[in-house]
């Protein structure tokens, strides 16, 4: 594991509307099928509740300060914690060419020793006050996450200001952490699951950034050097490109002090950038990459609809229903619980700034892979042709509303929301409006909705593995 940086996700750090289902090895469920339709019909029960008690109790304050850094704040004074969770606008889709990795490079880098202290004092600096300081970065931003006890804040925000605006890139550090990332990209090559999911990116974004991994090449890699890490930091993290969401234990006046302190100093402008437009090119392939596994996974999808869009929601809940719960949705219920060929698929809603995608995921023994994505494609055809009935999608609204609180159960999970609010300009009260959009989308908008996103005969697939002869093949 690289310090400061999340393993290599099946979706290579795509941000997703919801937390995405990992795949196990094949088990047949059908025994347990009817006690896990009473936990469901029992879980929809208590989540109806929670929602009702949970209603407007969130608070949220837009917190400037003297230097002119916005921050959102959620106060939660239960206990002696708080979180900022911030981002720069500009990822590693503007890498340059013949440096892919960049980004990422930078992010596990910038806690390997800032200012006066080398790589061990910094660490040594954050374990011994318990300070969580962290950077990741993916294709359109470069991502931080500060987490502190209250009486430690003044040092934890100190820490993460040498961390933004002196990094040392010491040449030991940068080459321990070359070789992290580069075997890191060693190990995901042997990972069926990251060879189906950079393939299948591949595939939809030719020739655009979108299409390479954030993690880079080890080749490229393997020229980034100091000047390259410090010229990123000049040119890419200024005042006018953060977004900073923050939960926890504190008010807004001393907030407001520590912003300053942190983000104060930094550039007042990013160099100015842009990421060309990405339209998926899905075709409805099937494309193969032999590998000798005992079961086949594949990814599975095209284009999708953005979170700006209007019809978001109504897509939220049609591609819960599809395939957005491992037990609940159709893709669930004729895949895994009905014959027992996956303990794990589903789908999900993916987006860029520059391109949205509906994903998916599947794991089976190689002689049924093609039982399931027969399946696959059955259900994919049946949304898209006639929708969802209403039982399906009052039973999806109510369990969308009525697990919303858990999404603002911690502050870390607080402070990202507040980071998205920004992000995506769903203005100040969307803790209290997200759930009534999802109400008042009627049958007839999930049915339109489900036309417009599903696409069957676009429908990309890329499996890893031995099945047995797909159609149409394209092996590799």
């Amino acid at each position: 594991m690289i310090r400061g940086l999340s393993r290599i996700h099946i979706f290579r750090g795509i941000r997703h509307d919801q937390k995405y289902f990992p795949l196990y090895p094949l088990v047949s469920k059908k025994k347990v099928s009817h006690m896990r339709r009473i936990v469901w019909a029992f879980t929809v029960v208590c989540l109806t509740v929670l929602a009702a008690s949970s209603a407007h109790a969130v608070v949220v304050e837009r917190v400037r300060s003297p230097g002119g850094i916005e921050a959102w704040l959620i106060e939660d004074h239960a206990t002696p914690i708080l979180t900022m969770n911030f981002l720069f606008r500009g990822g590693a889709a503007l890498d340059p060419a013949g440096r892919t990795g960049l980004a990422t490079m930078v992010a596990a880098l910038v806690t390997e020793g800032a200012g006066e202290w080398d790589s061990g004092d910094f660490q040594t600096n954050l374990e011994r006050l318990s300070i969580r300081l962290g950077f990741t970065a993916d294709h359109d931003t470069f991502n931080g996450s500060l987490q502190t006890l209250t009486k430690n804040r003044e040092t934890a925000f100190a820490l993460l200001k040498l961390a933004l605006t002196a990094p040392r890139f010491d040449a030991d550090a940068v080459e321990r952490v070359r070789v992290q990332i580069q075997a890191a990209i060693a190990e995901s090559a042997e990972n069926p699951d990251t060879v189906a999911a950079e393939t299948w990116c591949a595939k939809m974004f030719p020739g655009h950034p979108y299409g390479r991994s954030a993690y880079g090449t080890p080749e490229d890699l393997a020229v980034i050097t100091q000047a390259d890490l410090k010229e990123f930091v000049a040119r890419r993290l200024g005042r006018d490109a953060v977004i900073i969401g923050v939960a926890g234990d504190i008010a807004p006046a001393p907030l407001a002090i520590l912003l300053d302190q942190a983000f104060g100093t930094l550039p007042a402008r990013t160099q100015p950038f842009s990421i060309p437009a990405a339209s998926p090119k899905a075709s409805g392939q099937v494309t193969v990459v032999k590998k000798d596994i005992p079961q086949s996974v594949a990814v599975f999808g095209h284009g999708g609809i953005a979170m700006t869009d209007p019809d978001w929601y109504a897509a939220s809940l049609v591609n819960h229903i599809l395939g957005g719960h491992p037990i609940s949705s159709r893709l669930g219920n004729e895949v895994r619980e009905n014959r027992g060929l996956s303990y794990s698929v589903g789908s999900t809603l993916s987006f860029y700034d520059q391109a949205a995608l509906i994903q998916g995921s599947v794991a089976t023994q190689n002689s049924r892979f093609n039982d399931s994505l027969a399946i696959i494609r059955a259900e994919w055809r049946k949304m898209a042709e006639h929708g969802p009935i209403a039982t399906e999608l009052a039973d999806a609204k109510t369990y969308l509303t009525g697990s919303w609180p858990l999404a603002l159960d911690g502050t870390d999970q607080m402070a990202d929301i507040l980071v998205d609010m920004q992000r995506y300009d769903w203005g100040l009260e969307y803790l209290d409006k997200r759930n009534d959009h999802l109400e008042r989308v009627t049958l007839a908008d999930a049915r339109r909705v489900a036309a417009r996103l599903l696409n069957p005969d676009a429908l990309e697939v890329v499996i890893v593995g031995r099945p047995d002869e797909p159609t149409p093949p394209q092996e590799r």
